[in-house]
């Protein structure tokens, strides 16, 4: 199979995403299917950034150690990336800062020749990493026409100048896949959450669900949306809430810091029965943690954060194709049974970069909110044999809408009597009855792998990707259950079935999903995790599941 694995690195300020992402796009219209991640400290600028495109036939999600191709911006990204070098390696480096054997780039000469400013730089790295993998020129020129939207002719004659002066050292195989679009998880879900009906997007900037909030609010015309960055994560579940109080969908965007604060806010939306969507993407904490690595640890606080007794729905997709689709279910969830609908994401995957065939991304299966009728008495809190109320909003004629946070009755009015306080818990409690009849309708656990393979790998999220590729070339199975709350036990039990060896594969110190699936009975035999805020490679999860198979 025809894959690639290029590395990039320089300092923060080095333009290190956006050649990144250049390189993606070379690799997208040569045939290959993307996965993109970005590694880099929690400062404005200086320490060493670097990202990693993978390039292959099929579709990846994780990336390898090895690189194919190393770009050095500057010698640290050599120093630091000695373990990613073989004999193989074609090293591709900016000939003033880095010394080094490979294929040196003059770019001050480029520069001057062209009268052209040092942000330029990179266009001549990218131009001499095409010419050194084989990539046509007229590829090139077409990619970095279509990416670079300013001073376009200028970027285009210093790549060519850099493409001309090098070789072709390890020629790429063309692909047989065409172009597809390449989204960020992150871009995935603000899409996703449009298709859902989204109106109004709140959000307090917080790695990594912060690129989220810079999508939307750059886009929010085209789509019709509106955009808000309060003072605070406080005030952002509050004004979503005021969103919701008002008939208007919803959604925030934090993480687990930010979530913390909004937590209070979260059981207001609980009380007052109010949809909302949370975009929780995790990184490794506790506290401030590393705000720019990735982590899996949020799953239990997010399945029990408020005060009091809730129902919610939580789903962790593994891929933007699937970002997409559960965005706009959770959307449609939140509404239909008027709950908080979490998508639960990593940096993995909020600032990953995948390839997404957007005719293969499921339609998604509508339902209907429901509404006040105008008949009768309005009752915000009537009940009902599903704990569904129908909503009337603000302003809505005939009906006196109150949304309260305190104990009340059917009406909305504050009471502390016995009855109508446990009527009401039970009302809010049935929803999660119908929340778990309603999972029928979607894909709750998904299965892949070598089928009837007795030793399955059980994963959520982000994880997914690394452990498809290592349980295909170790014959065993990978069961993963994407909705998480309400726990889809008797789908997970029915995938598990025949399995003799569980192991459970998470990025997290205490195996927060095996702990949580054994609530239901599901023991697993062995844990793998990582916590250093990394995600896994395909290398070392092989060693380590070469370590536990029986």
């Amino acid at each position: 199979m025809n894959e690639v694995s290029v590395l990039i690195g320089g300092k923060a300020g080095d333009g290190i995403n956006s050649a990144g992402a250049l390189v993606a796009q070379l690799l997208n219209h040569s045939g290959y299917r993307i996965y993109l991640y970005f590694d880099y400290p929690s400062l404005i600028r200086g320490g060493h950034n670097y990202a990693i495109v993978r390039g292959s036939e099929t579709a990846v999600g994780t990336c390898r150690q090895a690189a194919d191709f190393i770009l050095a911006l500057d010698q640290d990204t050599l120093e630091q990336h000695r373990d990613a070098m073989n004999a193989g390696t074609a090293v591709i480096f900016n000939r003033d800062t880095v010394k080094a054997a490979g294929q040196g780039v003059p770019v001050r000469e480029i520069l001057s020749g062209e009268h052209a400013p040092e942000i330029m730089g990179n266009s001549a790295i990218i131009g001499g990493f095409a010419k050194a993998a084989g990539i046509p020129w007229a590829t090139a020129e077409a990619v970095l026409s279509a990416h670079i939207p300013k001073k376009t002719g200028q970027n285009l004659d210093v790549a060519r100048r850099a493409y001309d002066m090098l070789s072709t050292v390890r020629p790429l195989a063309p692909g047989n896949n065409p172009p597809v679009p390449l989204l960020t998880g992150n871009e995935a879900v603000g899409i996703g959450l449009v298709r859902g009906g989204l109106e109004a997007y709140v959000s307090y900037p917080m790695t990594p669900s912060s690129s989220l909030l810079h999508f939307l609010a750059e886009e929010q015309e085209t789509l019709g949306i509106t955009v808000v960055h309060p003072e605070n994560e406080i005030a952002v579940i509050l004004m979503a809430l005021g969103f919701a109080s008002a008939g208007k969908r919803a959604a925030v965007g934090t993480s687990g810091g930010g979530f913390c604060l909004m937590t209070e806010g979260l059981s207001l939306a609980g009380m007052a029965e109010l949809p909302v969507v949370l975009l929780v993407s995790q990184r490794t904490g506790p506290s401030t943690g590393l705000p720019t690595y990735t982590g899996q640890a949020d799953l239990l606080f997010v399945r029990h954060a408020g005060q009091g007794e809730f129902p919610r729905f939580i789903v962790a997709p593994a891929t933007a194709g699937e970002a997409l689709y559960w965005s706009a279910v959770a959307m449609d969830i939140a509404w239909e049974f008027q709950v908080p609908a979490f998508i639960l994401s990593d940096k993995t995957l909020s600032e990953g970069t995948y390839s997404t065939d957007m005719s293969r991304v499921p339609d998604i299966p509508k339902s209907s909110s429901s509404v006040w009728d105008r008949s009768g008495t309005y009752h915000r809190y009537s009940d009902s044999p599903s704990g569904i109320s129908p909503m009337a909003f603000f302003g809505t004629s005939g009906a006196v809408v109150k949304v309260n946070s305190y104990a009340h009755d059917e009406a909305g009015i504050t009471t502390e009597e016995a009855g109508p306080v446990e009527r009401m818990a039970q009302k809010r409690m049935r929803k999660e009855d119908g929340l778990r009849q309603a999972m029928d309708r979607y894909p709750q656990v998904a299965v892949s792998g070598t089928p009837a393979a007795p030793v399955a790998l059980l994963c959520w999220g982000s994880t997914d990707g690394v452990c498809r590729e290592v349980a295909g070339h170790l014959g065993l199975q990978v069961v993963r259950p994407v909705v998480l709350s309400p726990f889809p036990e008797i789908p997970l039990k029915r995938a598990l079935e025949g399995v003799h060896t569980v192991i459970a594969v998470e990025e997290n110190a205490t195996a927060q999903l095996a702990a949580l699936a054994l609530q239901y009975g599901i023991t697993c035999n062995e844990k793998i995790l990582r916590y250093d805020g990394r995600p896994f490679t395909p290398e070392i999860l092989t060693e380590k599941i070469r370590g536990v198979l029986p």
